[in-house]
C-alpha cells in the first residue's frame, strides 16, 4: 500500500525555532518612531509586549530555544502530519507529486496556536493579567483564547465585524475558552468609536481591529497586546511547521521543488517556507521556489508598494518597511477574513524585494473552486484562507502537466473549514463573485499615505 501520511514522534518536535534574519543577505530595515520618524529600539515596544518577545523580535541569533513547557503543550497536536495528496494528483491527472502539511489538527483548527502558546507563556512569565488582540477570520482569536485559558490569562478579542457576523461559531469557540469578543470597530475604544462615527456600516478591517486592541493594551498597565502575524517573533514561532516538514520530506525520500502557503501578514507562509528557504540561503545548491499566495482583493505583495507604513489603521504602531496598500485601506468583504490585512511582514517584504521568494494572487471564485476540488479529492474541507495555497498548488501542478515534467509541490494546509460553512454555502449559491482591485482603487489608497518612502 502506498504511504499516504508521513508522521513524526513527539520526541522529534523541534527544540528550537529558526530565525531566517541570520541568513538573509540584506537585513530588514529598522522600524521608525511614528512621530519623529527616527529608528526605534526595543524599549519602544515595551508597553505592548513582554521583554522576552521583544528580544526575539530583534535577535540576530539563528536559533532560539523553545521552552520545555511550550514544547509540552505543542505535543497536544504536534508533530502535525504530512500527507501525499494522491487523490488530488489523480483528479488533476498531473505528473507532479503533491504534498501538504496539515495544521488543522490543532485544538483551534489552524496553525495559529504555534505562536499563541509561546506568546501567552512569555506574558505569564512576566505576570501579565490580560492580553488583547485582533482577529480576522477568527483563527487567531480562537488560538489565543485557547492559549490564554491554559495559562489563566484574560483574553480580549476585537474581531473584524464582517467575520463576527459571518462566523458566529468562531466567536463561540473563543467564548468557550473564556475570551471576551467584540465586533470591530466597536464602541469599547476611542479608535472604534471614531471610525463608527465616520462610517456606521463599515465591515471593518484587521487594521482597525489592531488599533482597538493596541489602544486597550497601551492604556492598561496590567495588559499586553498579542499579534497573530506580521511581526518577526510571530514568524519565528511558526517555523516549527517547516522544520517538521523538512524531516518528513526526508523520510519520504523526497524534497520539494516548490513550497507554497497562503499569505495574509506572513506567519502562515513563513512557517512552512522559511526552513526550506534556509536550504537555499545556506548552500546555494538548493533552488526551492517559495511562493506566497494572496487574494486579488488584497494584493499587497503583487500590487502594493514597498515603503514605510503603519501596521494599524489609526497609526499607533511603529512605521514598518513593508509592501502595503496603505494603512487606511479597507478590503472588500471576502470570506477569507484572515487574508484581508493591508500590509506584509517586514521579513517577507525584504525577501520579496530581493527576489528570494515569489508571490501570486487568486480571485474569490478561483480559490473556492480549488477548495472544493481539494475537499472532494482529499476529504478535508479547507478554510477559505487555505484555499489560496491550494489554488497555487493546482496551478503549478497543471503547469507540470502542460510541460510534461514532474515536480514536487508542498503546500501548507493551514486549517480546516469546519466553521466556514457560510462561505461554502455562499459559493454553492452563486453569491461569491470574482473581485479584483482596480488600479485606480489602489492608487487612491496609496495617495493618502504621507509615510516615509524607501529608495
Amino acid at each position: 500500500m502506498k504511504q499516504r501520511k508521513i508522521t513524526l514522534s513527539e520526541n522529534e518536535i523541534p527544540e528550537k525555532w529558526y530565525n531566517i534574519v541570520a541568513d538573509m543577505p540584506n537585513k530588514p530595515l529598522p522600524p521608525l518612531h511614528p512621530g519623529t520618524k527616527e529608528p526605534i529600539g526595543p524599549d519602544a515596544l515595551a508597553p505592548l509586549f513582554p521583554m522576552e518577545l521583544i528580544k526575539q523580535e530583534v535577535t540576530p541569533e539563528k536559533w532560539v530555544d523553545i521552552p520545555d513547557e511550550v514544547r509540552h503543550i505543542y505535543s497536544m497536536w504536534r508533530p502535525t502530519p504530512l500527507y501525499r495528496a494522491y487523490g488530488l494528483e489523480k483528479v488533476l491527472d498531473t505528473p507532479a507529486k503533491i504534498y501538504y502539511k496539515y495544521e488543522g489538527v490543532s485544538p483551534s483548527g489552524s496553525h495559529k496556536p504555534n505562536t499563541a502558546v509561546p506568546q501567552a507563556y512569555y506574558n505569564k512569565q512576566e505576570g501579565i493579567k490580560r492580553i488583547t488582540t485582533e482577529t480576522g477570520a477568527g483563527q487567531w482569536g480562537s488560538a489565543l483564547a485557547f492559549a490564554c485559558n491554559h495559562f489563566d490569562i484574560e483574553c480580549e478579542v476585537y474581531m473584524v465585524r464582517l467575520s463576527y457576523d459571518h462566523k458566529p461559531y468562531r466567536k463561540i469557540m473563543m467564548n468557550t475558552w473564556g475570551a471576551k469578543v467584540f465586533p470591530s470597530p466597536s464602541n469599547a475604544t476611542e479608535a472604534g468609536r471614531k471610525i463608527l462615527a465616520e462610517d456606521p456600516n463599515t465591515t471593518g478591517s484587521l487594521g482597525i481591529a489592531i488599533s482597538e486592541a493596541i489602544e486597550r493594551a497601551a492604556t492598561n498597565d496590567d495588559t499586553k497586546y498579542a499579534l497573530g502575524s506580521v511581526l518577526n517573533h510571530v514568524k519565528l514561532h511558526q517555523t516549527i511547521i517547516g522544520q517538521e516538514a523538512v524531516l518528513q520530506m526526508e523520510k519520504a525520500g523526497d524534497m520539494p521543488d516548490i513550497v507554497i502557503a497562503p499569505f495574509g501578514g506572513g506567519s502562515n507562509f513563513a512557517g512552512l517556507a522559511f526552513p526550506f528557504l534556509r536550504m537555499n540561503l545556506e548552500s546555494g545548491e538548493h533552488k526551492i521556489r517559495c511562493i506566497a499566495s494572496e487574494p486579488t482583493s488584497c494584493p499587497k505583495l503583487t500590487r502594493g508598494v514597498f515603503r514605510y507604513d503603519f501596521g494599524d489603521t489609526v497609526g499607533m504602531t511603529p512605521l514598518l518597511p513593508m509592501y502595503t496598500l496603505g494603512h487606511n485601506f479597507v478590503p472588500a468583504p471576502i470570506h477569507a477574513g484572515g487574508l484581508r490585512y493591508h500590509g506584509a511582514g517586514v521579513i517577507v517584504s525584504q525577501l520579496l524585494r530581493d527576489k528570494l521568494i515569489e508571490a501570486v494572487a487568486h480571485d474569490n471564485v478561483e480559490v473556492f473552486e480549488a477548495g472544493v476540488t481539494f475537499a472532494r479529492a482529499e476529504g478535508i474541507i479547507p478554510a477559505p484562507e487555505a484555499t489560496h495555497g491550494i489554488a497555487t498548488a493546482i496551478a503549478e501542478a497543471n503547469k507540470c502537466k502542460q510541460e510534461g515534467v514532474s515536480r514536487t509541490i508542498l503546500f501548507n494546509m493551514c486549517g480546516h473549514g469546519n466553521f466556514d460553512m457560510k462561505a461554502y454555502e455562499d459559493y454553492f449559491a452563486g453569491n461569491i463573485v470574482r473581485h479584483e482591485l482596480s488600479t485606480a482603487e489602489i492608487e487612491a489608497s496609496l495617495a493618502k499615505l504621507d509615510t516615509p518612502l524607501i529608495e
